[in-house]
């Protein structure tokens, strides 16, 4: 679906992108594949085709997302660095206009931050 909202947007789409957008969809609508790879211009079966190489840098996110949760109710979502410090993490979720109105007029007790994966105000 990805694929298909782009080509939509596209005025004209190359061939070394079809080609192994329509190998990738075989296994999904293999009929279907098989008359678009005959109409980009190929001979033989797609299903004789080796499977499209991917690269394994363009797979790696660089920012991640924290679920922000104050006294353990999920109150936001920040965005960050893959590697951002504990500082980091806090300054972000602490400027996020969600996460702001239920830590106003409260004291912070304890600050939870399990990297990568959380982080948890605990208010009074």
């Amino acid at each position: 679906m990805e694929f298909v909202n782009a080509a939509y947007k596209a005025e004209r789409i190359d061939r070394s992108v079809a080609g192994p957008f329509v190998l990738a969809l075989s296994p999904f609508a293999p009929h279907l594949a098989e008359e678009l790879w005959e109409r980009l211009g190929n001979k033989t079966s797609l299903a004789y085709e080796p499977w499209p190489k991917h690269n394994e840098a363009l797979l790696e996110e660089d920012t991640i997302e924290i679920p922000v949760q104050v006294n353990g109710k999920l109150r936001g979502v920040v965005s960050v660095a893959k590697d951002a410090a504990r500082e980091a993490v806090l300054a972000s979720a602490k400027a996020d206009a969600k996460i702001v109105v239920h830590l106003e007029g409260k004291t912070i007790v304890k600050e939870v931050f399990v990297p990568g994966k959380l982080l948890n105000f605990v208010v009074k």
